[in-house]
């Protein structure tokens, strides 16, 4: 009778208890556990997508802000405390090594007018001769696609250059993809592979088309070609149309073309992605174009840091090329102008300045390097990180590629494009065009080496006036604020200028797509700014 009194009393201790511990874990699961990133090295998106507008805050730029020149980055914040100083120190000095330029609500607006138009019936046939590198000929054949438009023709597939320094023996399929360039420009030009067979043997006029022609003189003057010939050869493609004053259409074709159409052969599309894969794999990376083959200084005429024997070497080559012009070549004043490529060694004491830390994983986009490893040494112990696509692949990968000139420089060009960083030694064809391209996917960060200020500050640190030290970063680091790739309007032809120099010294058009292929997003107006996060 006792133990049944109790019993109830055991049965609801029972069922408390369970309750108790039922609450208990209910709390215990619902704290919030943050999540830590897994690594102190942030994800890049996608290089080759723009970022979207929740990935981007917009700030309004005043009206009276000149976009003409670069803005440099911003480095200013609000003060932390204490604690938070030390990590918050190593973002920011990451985030300026790394974090690309401002780019103020740029993006590509490539795409044709409301009244453009599919193309004309076809006058006749272009055919064209390209000329140069990669880049040279990769620009080239842009121009053509436009020129083809502008005189009502049917442009054949361009035939690469076969005769330059190179010596590639490459056709226009083993660079590029053939089929996409023909699909992707059926609403602006009609191109074909080959010539009709019953055209193969009709008369054809060889032009040499005037350097930064207008508008008016190929609808004029070359297209009244047509009422003599069915056919039109171009003897040379690189230059041959005017980087400014022409259309809106023309100008955005020039960037379909370039940045659309102009793929790369599917394998070589395939080894470059490999490559950046590998290279991501060791975090961000600086892709170099150091500029310091045998061909390039040889055509220059610079010999700072070689030794005589070489010196000699690249006069002789300079003679017996017959197509550079200019033999006589003064070293030291090429150099005190800027006009020479910086040595391996110097690019080493400029990225150090910069402040990036030894262990910054570099990709050298370039052929052979002149000398090899007796010039390479200066850079390799201070960055141990240089890979190339040699040392990134193996002999049998690279081997479809090798003794082909345009198809390596292709690797390089995906690569370079990709990088989170990019900077070239000297401002030839292929920096040039890796800028544009790199400008119109989103202003990605591009340093331009001022070299005429670095050369004075290097031949400092040579007759020991100067020390590598915070006082030579600071003052490398302030030349380049403005050197790092955000937008700004294409440099017009230098003041006082005429003729062919003037075109010569402007900016040219594949360099920088803006403003005919990079138009401001318009955004709301909420209370004079936003920001979208």
């Amino acid at each position: 009778m006792h133990q049944k009194k109790w019993k109830p009393l055991v049965v609801l201790r029972k069922v408390l208890t369970c309750a108790i511990c039922s609450i208990a874990l209910v709390a215990l699961f619902s704290v919030h556990v943050p999540d830590f990133p897994s690594s102190k090295v942030p994800k890049f998106s996608d290089p080759f997508k723009l970022p979207t507008q929740h990935e981007i805050k917009y700030q309004r730029l005043s009206t009276e802000q000149s976009w003409t020149q670069e803005l440099a980055p911003p480095h200013s914040k609000s003060p932390l405390p204490s604690r938070q100083l030390e990590g918050a120190r190593i973002d920011s000095d990451f985030e300026k090594l790394w974090k690309p330029p401002p780019n103020r609500d740029f993006v590509p607006c490539a795409e044709p007018s409301f009244n453009y138009t599919t193309p004309a019936e076809s006058r006749g046939y272009l055919l064209v001769n390209t000329n140069g590198g990669l880049n040279q000929m990769r620009a080239g054949i842009c121009d053509m696609v436009a020129v083809a438009r502008i005189i009502n023709a049917t442009l054949v597939i361009p035939e690469l250059d076969k005769r330059s320094f190179w010596q590639d023996s490459s056709n226009f399929s083993d660079v590029f993809d053939e089929d996409h360039f023909i699909d992707a420009l059926a609403n602006d030009v009609k191109v074909i592979k080959k010539l009709p067979k019953e055209l193969a043997t009709a008369t054809r006029a060889v032009k040499h088309f005037r350097s930064w022609s207008s508008l008016a003189y190929y609808e004029e003057e070359i297209a009244n070609m047509w009422d003599d010939y069915q056919i039109i050869r171009a003897a040379k493609s690189d230059s041959r149309l005017a980087n400014n004053h022409l259309p809106p259409d023309v100008q955005k074709l020039r960037c379909r073309a370039c940045y659309e159409a102009l793929r790369f052969a599917p394998q070589i599309e395939a080894m470059g992605k490999l490559l950046v894969d590998r290279m991501r794999s060791y975090g961000p990376y600086i892709a170099l174009h150091l500029r310091y083959e045998k061909d390039m200084l040889a055509f220059s005429g610079c010999t700072h840091d070689l030794s005589p024997s070489e010196a000699e070497e690249l006069t002789t080559i300079r003679e017996n090329t017959p197509y550079w012009k200019v033999k006589e070549i003064d070293p030291n004043e090429q150099r005190s102008k800027g006009y020479c490529p910086l040595t391996p060694k110097e690019v080493g004491i400029f990225l150090t300045a910069l402040g990036y830390p030894s262990s910054t994983p570099i990709y050298i986009a370039a052929g052979e390097i002149y000398g090899g490893d007796s010039h390479m040494a200066d850079l390799l112990s201070r960055y141990p990180l240089l890979m190339s696509k040699e040392k990134l692949a193996s002999v049998e990968e690279l081997e479809p590629f090798m003794n082909h000139a345009s198809q390596m420089a292709a690797l390089d060009y995906i690569v370079s494009v990709e990088s989170d960083v990019f900077i070239p030694s000297y401002s030839g064809n292929m920096a040039r065009a890796v800028e544009g391209h790199r400008r119109f996917l989103g202003h990605r960060k591009t340093i331009s080496p001022d070299r005429k200020s670095l050369v004075r500050l290097f031949d400092k640190l040579e007759q020991g006036t100067m020390k590598e030290g915070k006082n030579v970063s600071n003052r490398i680091i302030e030349i380049h604020r403005r050197r790092q790739g955000s937008p700004r309007k294409r440099k017009g032809p230098i003041s006082g200028t005429k003729g062919t120099d003037r075109f010569r010294s402007e900016e040219a058009f594949y360099v920088n797509p803006l403003p005919d292929c990079l138009c401001r997003r318009e955004l709301p107006s909420v209370n004079s700014s936003i920001a979208i996060g």
